[in-house]
């Protein structure tokens, strides 16, 4: 196997939960877009206006105040009437945002369908300046209806191409939890395994040299050869002769002396 496809397949192994999981993602967030309902919003403005000329600060902050009450009960009280829904239905229908440094109230209504959004918007503007209007002499301000809502041509949501890049998101995010916890298996596994034949060893010291075998004991020195028989002593010598003449003498006698007991 040549080197590159032994990089191949090590990239493979490594970056295949990454490489699975973002297309998958984003295939599920093309998926959503497809069977999703639609979801439509229409925006209506309302401007505050102070009473007294050069507070303009004064606008801006019941501005702020103003676009708080915007998704409260008693606005949504009004509007619910109008617009056929609940009041709790129509407070997940509506809210209402504001600009830091202009005395404006935006309503942003959704529906199902592109009247019902805008329906949901003017109602609910209509309701906040007849609810601010009537506590002008105490606050010295009062709102105008700016703008009112206009349908929309195409819906706020699902959007393709933002579902399918917050699908491929997860999938990068679920692809990189997937590494993390194999990396972390795989480390502990070798740490516990043993190592493996051929692998780096520690150096083992060096096996002692058998000792020299002991050489064979040479046979011991014979002994010292016996003495020679010493020569027997002229006595000894003259007593066996005594002996041997005696022997031959009495022989003859012992022959006489038997026969003549017969």
């Amino acid at each position: 196997m040549t080197e590159s496809r032994r990089s191949a397949r090590r990239l493979v192994g490594r970056w295949w939960p990454m490489a699975l999981a973002v297309p998958l993602g984003a295939a599920a967030g093309a998926g959503y877009a497809v069977v999703a309902h639609p979801s439509y919003a229409a925006n209506s403005y309302v401007i505050v206006v102070a009473e007294t000329q050069g507070e303009a600060a004064t606008a801006v902050n019941f501005a702020q105040a103003y676009g708080r009450l915007a998704g409260q009960p008693q606005v949504l009280a009004a509007a619910a009437a109008e617009t056929g829904h609940t009041r709790g239905e129509l407070e997940a229908l509506v809210h209402g945002t504001t600009s830091p440094d202009a005395p404006m109230i935006e309503i942003t209504g959704t529906g199902a369908e592109p009247g019902e959004a805008v329906r949901a918007a003017d109602a609910v503007a209509r309701s906040l300046v007849a609810f601010a209007n009537g506590s002008t002499k105490e606050t010295g301000v009062r709102l105008v209806p700016l703008a009112g809502a206009a349908e929309p041509d195409r819906p706020t949501t699902p959007s393709g191409k933002l579902d399918v890049a917050v699908g491929g998101a997860a999938g990068l995010l679920l692809g990189a939890l997937v590494m993390m916890t194999r990396r972390r298996g795989t480390g502990a596994a070798a740490a516990q395994a043993p190592a493996e034949p051929g692998g780096p060893t520690t150096p083992r010291p060096r096996a002692a040299e058998p000792a020299p075998e002991p050489a064979e004991p040479e046979p011991a020195a014979a002994g010292p050869e016996p003495a020679a028989a010493k020569p027997e002593s002229a006595a000894v010598k003259t007593a066996a002769k005594t002996a041997a003449n005696t022997a031959a003498k009495a022989g003859p006698k012992a022959e006489a002396a038997a026969g003549s007991g017969r």
